[in-house]
């Protein structure tokens, strides 16, 4: 399978927006119409986008549901969604809404046995999201500390069958610096499942060697937004990788 380059699209109060190092009261907006951004990506190449519900990550239950719904039935490639998904009932809310996969993050760490049920339950659906920072796990929208180390965590979730791991080096994101990518050979020599990289990402040669290093993808935000280079672009080089 090719590595996938898959544009991020973060929803505050209905609108596009991204966050410097998972800071609410550090926000650009680029968007109104979350929408149009979502037909936009999809012109330009994306094979999938990753929708997240920043409201919903602080508050701890789905809160952009309608312009989530409304990204699914706009574009035809698979939407993957994340923030503020705790239950069962809200994963099967989000896949009936038009989902093609459901990221869980704190509840990974909050309620192992509501994890484990939801890779058996929904298997290839489910991705877990691992934000760390100093190696530690963060939660609620990276607002709380864990206690728990990344790499424990990643080593439960691959011994419970999670189809794939994504993993956001906290102080990396949002900030055009580079990828953890020591991180991510760590987490790659842990478990057997795909890892998909976000955070840092600001060239294409970011790209290329994250896909070198053996990353299924990566998920591309700011570096997208800022012009850092286009999607056309950061696909035609990891195809070329």
């Amino acid at each position: 399978m090719s590595f996938e380059v898959i544009p991020a699209i973060d929803l505050r109060g209905g609108r596009c927006v991204r966050l410097r190092q998972g800071d609410y009261g550090r926000e650009t907006a680029y968007s109104d119409d979350p929408v149009a951004v979502a037909r936009q990506w999809q012109a330009e190449g994306a094979p999938r986008l990753h929708v997240v519900d920043l409201d919903g990550a602080r508050e701890g239950r789905p809160v952009n549901t309608a312009v989530i719904e409304a990204i699914c039935r706009a574009v035809a490639i698979p939407v993957e969604v994340s923030g503020g998904i705790r239950t069962l009932e809200a994963i099967a809310a989000a896949l009936a809404r038009g989902a093609d996969r459901v990221q869980l993050g704190s509840v990974a760490v909050k309620d192992p046995a509501l994890t484990r049920a939801a890779i058996q339950r929904f298997g290839p659906a489910i991705v877990v999201a691992i934000d760390a920072r100093d190696g530690e796990v963060r939660t609620d929208g990276w607002l709380h500390g864990s206690n728990v180390r990344a790499l424990d965590l990643a080593r439960e979730l691959d011994a419970a069958g999670v189809a794939r791991i994504m993993f956001t080096d906290i102080s990396r994101d949002g900030t055009l610096s580079e990828p953890n990518f020591q991180a991510y050979r760590d987490l790659l020599a842990t478990v057997r499942c795909p890892v998909i990289a976000s955070g840092g990402i600001s060239t294409l040669g970011h790209l290329r060697e994250l896909a070198a290093i053996g990353c299924e993808g990566a998920i591309v935000g700011t570096s997208l937004y800022e012009r850092r280079f286009t999607l056309r672009e950061a696909l035609a080089a990891v195809a070329m990788a």
